[in-house]
């Protein structure tokens, strides 16, 4: 089942350039593949509609598709429910996870990565299959120089700027290349059946990579506040390093100077699962403090790894 979600500029053009120049309007159906609405049978896959009268290449640039929910990771739900080869058809960058939680999603130049509980990274099989992920196409709709951020706090206030200037209720992909100084990550271990919760499962399966002057880009979303039923609103980092050889989901970073790319996206496709388990979850739930614990909590222990030279710091945390 698809969702679509679509804010449409006052002068018909897909992107607003200017939030005095435009008004948003925000419609939401869904159907089956012959764009008439029916209830979902139960197969275990997920079955798509087209709901739209946007050409489909333009659609398709313009749209943020989210496999799942957020909700639906954080309260277990980790069986997989599209293949990366059908990711990798609605977008080039993004993020996510695998199946049973295997390790951190990060999608740049149409390449799907995963990075490991181990540490190390690698190309994902193309039959890898996903619980949840967020992708669009990129393209570059407004840059910025981001200089001598300290932390996690100071990134996100000075991308909020952007966010406030061109449209609170837009979504946005970024992607900020440059040196950092220090980028603390985290992924964690595959998990098997019965599925714990994922607050449960990262207090014991959690891994963290803390990383010095390393080369690569962070790859991060923006979700409007009215999408926290569905999502995370605000920002959702994951970082790889220019190698191939790093990364994960971002928790602290700081930085000298790097360059900020934004991709502003008015349209949002939610793919759902049919799974006869997926249909009996309470997703109206509120996990809002197990989602903040599963995107935020550094676990202070000997689960940590410390892959740079060795600054007697602690542990960094980011409680925003």
């Amino acid at each position: 089942m698809l969702i679509s979600l679509t804010a449409c500029s006052s002068q018909g053009s897909q992107n607003s350039q200017s939030s005095d120049s435009s008004k948003s309007s925000a419609a939401s159906s869904a159907s089956q593949d012959s764009g008439t609405a029916s209830s979902a049978q139960e197969s275990g896959t997920a079955s798509e509609a087209q709901v739209s009268d946007t050409p489909q290449a333009t659609q398709d640039r313009e749209t943020i598709y989210q496999v799942a929910l957020l909700q639906s990771l954080t309260q277990g739900y980790y069986d997989g429910i599209i293949k990366v080869s059908e990711l990798k058809e609605h977008g080039d960058i993004g993020i996510g996870t695998f199946e049973g939680v295997n390790g951190e999603m990060i999608v740049i130049d149409g390449k799907v990565y995963q990075a490991l509980g181990d540490g190390t990274v690698q190309e994902a099989a193309d039959d890898e299959t996903v619980p949840f992920s967020n992708v669009s196409f990129f393209d570059s709709d407004t840059t910025l120089d981001m200089k001598d951020i300290a932390d996690m706090a100071s990134f996100k206030a000075e991308l909020d700027k952007t966010v406030a200037e061109k449209g609170k209720n837009m979504f946005y992909m970024v992607k900020v290349s440059g040196t950092f100084e220090k980028m603390y990550v985290r992924s964690e271990l595959k998990q098997e059946k019965p599925y714990q919760s994922l607050d449960k499962a990262l207090e014991t399966d959690q891994r963290e990579f803390n990383y010095e002057n390393v080369t690569g880009t962070v790859v991060g979303l923006y979700c409007p506040d009215y999408m926290s039923g569905l999502n995370a609103a605000g920002w959702h980092f994951h970082f790889i390093s220019d190698d191939r050889s790093k990364g994960g989901h971002m928790l602290e970073l700081s930085f000298k100077e790097a360059k900020a790319e934004l991709d502003i996206t008015p349209e949002f496709s939610l793919e759902l699962s049919d799974n006869a388990d997926f249909q009996s979850m309470e997703l109206a739930k509120d996990v809002d403090d197990a989602i903040k614990k599963v995107e935020t909590d550094v676990q202070t222990n000997e689960n940590s790894e410390d892959n740079g030279e060795d600054n007697g710091e602690e542990n960094p945390r980011d409680d925003t």
